[in-house]
């Protein structure tokens, strides 16, 4: 009867040591939480650019806000005529661009990036959760970026352009090796206007280059594991208005839902996961 007793009491452990390794699985994989402030409506307006700045430019939450809208950057925004700018500024860059917060088919994948060719932004996720956004400035019409699915790469720090020698990237990490693609700080004019590769501003290609992985090769230079993985999805069109100035009539409608999400990952979603087994097990 001691015995049994006993026996009990260590199986008992067993189930209770392993019930709690299970909740510790489940929230390693449990997506993260971002406190966010939210501002009361989203709406725009049309402003002229100098006149905004003269009462906005030492607010760099506003600034910074203000410039991705108009998908560009301090030097070219401040050149620029007229801009768009939020009606209330006072929430957080997520609110103002259009990713969704939360996408739970995205749930299983640990990091991924994504590019919208159409409303010219990119955005970061860690099992489902937006933790990262931004505007882009992607490829022009005679050298569009490819779209699919690829992997961060390489990175360096700085290099050279392959189209141009006097064209200094920084925080470049290439994407597609054979074409030469991939993000890097270079100046945003507000459109489409690259060789192909992603525009971002120098904050935004700098948070890039540090939380993406790269890809791990073998001693003769094969790729055993392929880097954080990277949709870029969607069409622009070059004959059109800058897209986000509808954003006047309505605040939607450039807005990038979970539903869509899901569709564009869909077709990928197995290899993602395979090589992200790959690189837990051999990265």
């Amino acid at each position: 009867m001691k015995k049994s007793f006993i026996l009990l009491n260590i199986l008992i452990i067993a189930l209770l040591f392993s019930c709690k390794n299970n909740e510790q699985i489940d929230v390693k994989k449990a997506p993260i939480k971002i406190k966010r402030q939210q501002p009361k409506s989203v709406a725009y307006k049309i402003e002229n650019a100098k006149l905004w700045l003269s009462t906005n430019s030492n607010d760099a939450k506003k600034l910074r806000i203000a410039v991705a809208v108009n998908r560009t950057d301090w030097e070219n925004f401040a050149q620029m005529d007229s801009v768009i700018v939020p009606v209330d500024i006072t929430g957080d860059m997520e609110y103002y661009l259009p990713f969704p917060m939360n996408v739970p088919y995205l749930k299983d994948i640990d990091k991924i990036i994504y590019f919208s060719y159409p409303t010219q932004t990119f955005a970061v996720y860690e099992n489902g959760e937006l933790v990262y956004t931004g505007p882009t400035n992607m490829g022009k019409k005679q050298d569009q970026t490819p779209t699919g699915l690829f992997y961060a790469n390489w990175k360096a720090e700085e290099t050279t352009s392959t189209f141009n020698d006097e064209w200094d990237l920084r925080w470049n990490f290439n994407v597609e090796n054979l074409l030469g693609v991939g993000w890097h700080q270079y100046s945003l004019p507000g459109y489409p206007a690259s060789h192909a590769c992603m525009r971002l501003q120098e904050k935004d290609a700098r948070y890039l280059y540090e939380w993406a992985d790269q890809w791990v090769l073998t001693n003769n230079d094969k790729v055993l594991v392929k880097g954080t993985p990277v949709i870029v999805f969607g069409s622009y069109d070059f004959d059109a208005p800058k897209p986000w100035l509808k954003l006047i009539e309505n605040s939607k409608v450039l807005d990038i839902t979970a539903a869509e999400m899901e569709n564009e990952t869909r077709p990928f979603l197995k290899k993602i996961l395979a090589e992200q087994g790959n690189r837990e097990v051999k990265g």
